[in-house]
């Protein structure tokens, strides 16, 4: 399947609502044309500066504005940051992920994680930041000191982002992401499923994603880590299969993309994870935190990829 961007959400749902067997059986011949199936990209987040953050996101137990158990420190020292990505390097990573909880950084901020992210380039690794929304400016900064992507999730559908978040719009959102093409940086964007939202809304989600030209290098596929003190705290829980039904639709429609399966792993049976991959997902953070929730860690990770006959990437 070639690369199309003008998708309609009734297209984006009959995609999804497709027989079970006959959505992964295409799904799966498009992963398996566009890449190997037996090897899976490993990447590594780190919070660099975490909590106290003044947005409202109803899921994220980093804002300001719930009460969780998060405790909010100052961004880290790049010599820190630099230590850290030796690290997850020697775990077996091949991008680092550095995450900062702002809304939008000032240019000093982005300064210093310009200057971590060239010391992270500098041991041979893929780069990726998040931090927020980014001016063009502060996009080019970053793209000089080396950054390979940016992450900048969507989350939900335009309908559903109102019940999410308030204190940022959804054009905030794709202005940002224009900011970041301008800076001929890669796009690290996805979204996060399991929030309440109605199946109408993921199809929106993949929609608003496969809209971009091109689409995202990368597209992490979030499932709804619940923290206590979160409004999301108690949602209903997602029925699994609408999961993989996504990441399906993702692959069909964004075939080139990287699919990232990544927030909501440790909540996930092996089984799971497995169909996941089979439906088209190739990526995966390892370490056992991702930001602030939990993550299974290598051993579980190592002992899941042996049974699947999977490799994680080289550099």
């Amino acid at each position: 399947m070639q690369p199309r961007h003008a998708w309609t959400v009734d297209e984006a749902l009959a995609v999804i609502g497709r027989p079970f067997h006959d959505l992964l059986a295409d799904a799966h011949a498009v992963h398996r044309a566009r890449f190997d199936p037996h090897v899976v990209e490993a990447a590594i987040l780190l919070s660099i500066k975490t909590g106290a953050c003044p947005e409202d996101c109803a899921y994220c137990p980093q804002s300001a504005k719930w009460s969780t158990a998060v405790e909010a420190e100052r961004l880290m020292a790049a010599a820190d940051i630099v230590a850290a990505a030796r690290n997850a390097r020697a775990s077996g990573a091949t991008r680092f992920c550095m995450g900062a909880a702002w809304r939008s950084p000032n240019d000093r901020q982005v300064g210093q994680v310009a200057e971590a992210v060239t010391e992270v380039k500098a041991l041979g690794m893929e780069t990726c930041v998040t931090l927020g929304m980014l001016t063009r400016e502060q996009a080019q900064r970053l793209s000089e000191a080396g950054l390979d992507f940016y992450n900048h999730n969507l989350d939900t559908s335009p309908e559903f982002y109102g019940e999410i978040i308030t204190t940022r719009t959804y054009d905030d959102r794709l202005d940002t992401l224009a900011n970041v093409r301008d800076a001929a940086l890669k796009l690290c964007c996805g979204g996060i499923v399991g929030m309440g939202e109605h199946r109408r809304d993921r199809a929106g989600l993949l929609v608003q994603l496969a809209r971009l030209d091109p689409h995202p290098e990368s597209v992490p596929i979030n499932l709804l880590v619940q923290v206590p003190g979160t409004p999301l705290h108690g949602t209903d829980k997602l029925d699994p299969l609408e999961l993989v039904r996504t990441i399906a639709a993702a692959r069909l429609m964004m075939p080139g993309s990287v699919l990232r399966l990544s927030a909501g792993r440790a909540q996930m049976t092996d089984e799971l994870q497995a169909l996941c991959l089979h439906a088209g997902a190739s990526s995966i953070f390892l370490g056992d935190r991702l930001l602030t929730t939990p993550n299974p860690g290598g051993d579980h990770d190592s002992n899941l990829l042996d049974r699947l006959d999977t490799t994680v990437a080289t550099v």
